[in-house]
């Protein structure tokens, strides 16, 4: 028997071999079929990131977090939330490499400071701590297995006096490499402190642009800033530039690593909130949640690529979408921000702004500032642009009184299941669908828990159509109108998982 012989011998005797194995270990279940669809699988992780909520002895903080319960039953899981290192107090220490930082973490760790915030359990119902002064950190958070999808960590403030006074609300945001924030400011009535918190072991370098009405704006201190790991670090943005700019658009990137960014605003006549990313640019985009009685709305754009984008302005209200009187249209040069100043362009009836491209379709981001109230007895919320609902979406902190849901389908009919959860101390889930007409906003009283104790979730769950969703909170201080808006976005609870097939065609290169 020759030697070509014997290889093909041997080949073949491999490719059995080979193919035998395959057949054994392939994934149960698995069908070789080829272009079958991707299957939708739960999330087994999820991180979030809460900054330091206030610099303030007033300062009064609730933290709620929940996770929605899973469809197929009770499955085990854990999250929490911890202390992230304080910040570090000067350049030498600022300047300390991973090993530093990591001993440091260990030394904290040690402390009764590494004590977690909140450690939760169970899906289905809120848990809740609460923080006071100005020495509460920003917390790092983690959730595996079923507490994983869904996951969603509210932190409430209230600032009843004083430099920051008001109701400031923010979902607390998963880390990431890119953030958008039109409608920040530099201006001498503002104290805009972007927060970056790096919840890994290694550093991150971050860099912050700024852009306004004509462009960028000067800057020598806004690149390579460094987060040490599960840190936090605030950064005042007018001291980046010195220019006074009254609407300017942030754009925060990390160079290495991942982060988590908002943006702590502070007005010193219209009180304060935080302003969350935008979504990711888009060609149109859905601000929701403008409340009834809002005084004034001022909405910011910026256009990141490298076309100008025209955006026509729509108000889907109770009964059908307008056009304001006068501002049927924004331009918005590209690398520039725009605004435009609405004024109480919801007379009376709760809306959400569409805005939609009239010609091509250049990608924008957007934000509003919304305004209730007069004089010294005002408060101001953030509204950024944001993706629909989608399968699911979760509001974590609501309460007996002051909780409003705003619903927009932007174009046509749709149907959403809204559920209640259990109350945090006390109280039973329930549940009701809504309908909602094409190119109108419907505002709604959340049913509340029978029984209610403490604070409850929402959850929104798309049963047809598209749904933008936003939730209004009020906490009224004496004559002051305090309040936040969170919108609703998709919580990613689930992951596209391809399905694998054999390929024995690899054996023969």
């Amino acid at each position: 028997m020759n030697r070509t012989t014997l290889s093909l011998i041997a080949a073949a005797t491999a490719l059995v071999a080979v193919t035998g194995f395959a057949a054994l270990n392939s994934p149960d279940g698995a069908d070789s079929t080829p272009g079958q669809a991707a299957e939708q699988r739960p999330v087994d992780r999820s991180a979030l990131l809460c900054p330091a909520p206030s610099a303030s002895e007033l300062a009064a903080t609730a933290y709620t977090s929940f996770t929605p319960k899973a469809k197929g039953g009770d499955g085990k899981g854990a999250a929490r939330l911890e202390r992230a290192v304080k910040e570090l107090k000067d350049s030498e220490e600022g300047s300390a490499d991973a090993d530093d930082a990591d001993d440091k973490k260990k030394d904290a760790a040690d402390s009764k400071d590494a004590k977690p915030v909140l450690d939760i359990t169970s899906a289905g119902k809120p848990v809740t701590a609460k923080a006071s002064g100005a020495d509460s950190p920003a917390l790092i958070g983690a959730a595996d297995g079923a507490l994983a999808p869904g996951w969603t960590v509210q932190q409430t403030t209230e600032m009843p006096a004083g430099s920051g006074r008001g109701l400031l609300g923010l979902n607390c945001g998963a880390p990431d490499t890119d953030f958008w924030f039109p409608a920040a400011s530099t201006a001498e009535e503002r104290a805009d402190f972007v927060h970056l918190s790096n919840p890994d072991a290694t550093a991150a370098v971050v860099d912050i642009e700024l852009f306004g009405p004509e462009g960028a704006l000067k800057s020598e201190v806004g690149e390579d800033i460094t987060v040490p790991p599960h840190s936090s670090v605030p950064v005042l943005l007018s001291t980046l530039t010195d220019e006074p700019v009254a609407d300017v658009t942030a754009h925060v990137t990390a160079r290495t690593g991942r982060i988590g960014a908002a943006v702590q605003v502070s007005d010193a006549k219209a009180g304060a909130d935080w302003l969350p990313a935008s979504a990711d640019p888009s060609g149109s985009v859905v601000l929701p949640g403008i409340p009834k009685d809002a005084t004034s709305v001022r909405l910011v754009a910026f256009a990141p690529g490298d076309e100008d984008a025209d955006l026509k302005i729509s108000l889907a209200g109770p009964t059908g979408s307008i056009t304001p009187a006068g501002h049927e249209s924004l331009h918005v040069k590209s690398g520039m921000t725009a605004s435009v100043d609405l004024a109480d362009v919801t007379k009376g009836e709760a809306g959400s702004l569409v805005l939609t491209p009239t010609d091509g379709e250049a990608p924008v981001v957007a934000a509003l500032r919304v305004t209730r109230g007069k004089g010294a007895k005002q408060d101001v919320a953030f509204i950024p642009a944001t993706v629909a609902v989608g399968e699911r979406a979760t509001s974590a902190d609501n309460r007996a009184k002051g909780s409003t849901l705003s619903l927009t389908a932007p174009r046509g009919n749709a149907k959403v299941r809204v559920t209640s959860s259990d109350g945090s101390a006390a109280g039973t889930s329930v549940t009701k669908t809504y309908t909602v007409r094409g190119g109108t906003t419907l505002d709604v009283t959340p049913e509340v828990p029978s029984g209610l104790k403490g604070a409850y979730a929402l959850t929104v769950e798309t049963l047809s159509g598209t749904v933008h969703a936003a939730r209004v909170l009020e906490l009224p201080d004496g004559a002051v109108p305090m309040f936040t808006v969170q919108t609703l976005p998709y919580d990613r609870g689930m992951v596209s998982v391809p399905e694998a097939e054999q390929d024995l065609s690899v054996l023969q290169k």
